[in-house]
């Protein structure tokens, strides 16, 4: 059985934590990382996201990988300043 590869999912690895019988959020989230990690460079994780999260939630809504992608895509809408002489900076 051939199987079509997903260019928003070329591993699979999304498609494979919805299948995983008591997956948590915690292993959601790793795989998210690892999925969010491995995406080409020019390719735009919040339009990804978002197209990922659109396939999947009406089929799962209350799957805990549906929930991840959900807080990435708010928190991939939300950038904030991390690091940087500001941080360090004292007053």
């Amino acid at each position: 059985m051939t199987r079509e590869r997903d260019p928003l999912d070329p591993k699979g690895l999304i498609r494979e934590a919805y299948r995983i019988e008591g997956i948590t959020d915690g292993e959601c989230r790793s795989i998210f990382l690892d999925w969010a990690l491995s995406l080409p460079e020019d390719e735009e994780v919040q339009a990804a996201i978002g197209t990922l999260l659109a396939r999947k939630e009406g089929e799962f809504p209350d799957h805990p990988m549906t929930a991840v992608l959900r807080q990435g895509l708010e928190r991939a809408g939300k950038p904030r300043r991390r690091g940087g002489w500001r941080s360090r900076e004292r007053g």
